[in-house]
């Protein structure tokens, strides 16, 4: 077996990303894990966790779609964009219904710009945003473009509205909250937060917290998956065994899938299906070259700890 791959967690809330990351390390007893797409200490939800080798595909996996379901508190106004934050308004909800709020959510499917919140790690001259946010400072940000390829009105109950949500790399829900709040004239606040598939990854096969924190580590290592389980839908080549070492050697190989154009980024896998990497089609769709290679994920004993 490998000391790379992924495993899905279901996050808890009210602890942060880098918590699980913590907990994963310590209980797999691995060095080198990272998580794919942060998710606020309040949510909860899929967190991917990739361990060894397989964290050089966390770009891969960052830019694929997510989804969510968000339940919304209209006529809030916060400085965090959830109810965690200090209110900095309310207001009466009135006769918002249901056709209104549907109709402002359209408004937001496609390509939009997005002001990311103060309360979020995005770099800012060496710190990070929610780091000066805590000091009372804020700083002009510049808007971002974020798509949103779903926003389904799910319920409404008063003030309380539960949004179904698939959106592209970087959207901040917070944001599209408080910009969805404002557009309904009231303003609105994230008052829970549940993401419900990273990529391939969904919530209902996702490891619980409480088997993350308590079962065996043979048990845990038995729910991870292969690290070409990432990278879904991508087209894929074989090599014979002197391919296999001049693209571990870094050198392109005479072997690209059919059809593909240059560019295409494709997985490679060794002829007994271990992922090499990933490797970019060049020459004409005649070669492939590596791009990111995954040294150790390689077939034999785990040392497990003890």
């Amino acid at each position: 077996m490998s000391d790379s791959g992924v495993l899905a967690v279901d996050k808890t809330a009210g602890v942060t990303s880098f918590d699980a990351v913590a907990l994963v390390r310590r209980r797999l007893g691995l060095k080198r894990v990272g998580h794919a797409g942060t998710l606020d200490p309040d949510a909860t939800g899929v967190l991917p966790i990739l361990l060894g080798e397989a964290t050089k595909l966390m770009p891969y996996l960052a830019d694929q779609d997510k989804a969510y379901v968000a339940t919304l508190r209209l006529g809030v106004v916060t400085d965090t964009g959830d109810l965690s934050g200090r209110v900095l308004s309310t207001s009466t909800v009135g006769s918002v219904d249901r056709a209104q709020i549907e109709a402002a959510a359209r408004g937001f499917v496609g390509r939009i710009k997005q002001v990311p919140p103060m309360y979020s790690a995005i770099h800012h001259q060496g710190q990070r945003l929610y780091e000066l946010a805590r000091q009372g400072i804020e700083v002009p940000r510049e808007p971002r473009e974020v798509v949103i390829h779903a926003l389904d009105v799910e319920d409404v109950t008063g003030a309380s509205v539960r949004l179904s949500i698939v959106c592209g790399k970087g959207t901040y829900i917070r944001a599209l909250a408080g910009d969805l709040g404002a557009a309904l004239g009231c303003g609105a606040a994230v008052e829970r937060l549940v993401r419900t598939r990273v990529g391939p990854f969904t919530l209902e096969a996702a490891t619980s917290w409480e088997v993350l924190s308590t079962a065996p580590a043979p048990a845990l290592w038995a729910r991870v998956q292969p690290a070409a389980a990432t990278l879904p839908g991508w087209p894929s080549v074989r090599l014979d065994s002197r391919a296999t070492e001049r693209f571990e050697h870094g050198q392109p190989v005479d072997v690209a899938p059919a059809g593909a154009a240059d560019g295409t980024l494709t997985r490679v896998h060794a002829a007994d299906g271990r992922m090499l990497g990933v490797g970019e089609v060049v020459l004409g769709g005649r070669q492939t070259r590596p791009v990111r290679i995954l040294h150790a994920d390689r077939p034999g004993p785990r040392v497990l700890p003890a």
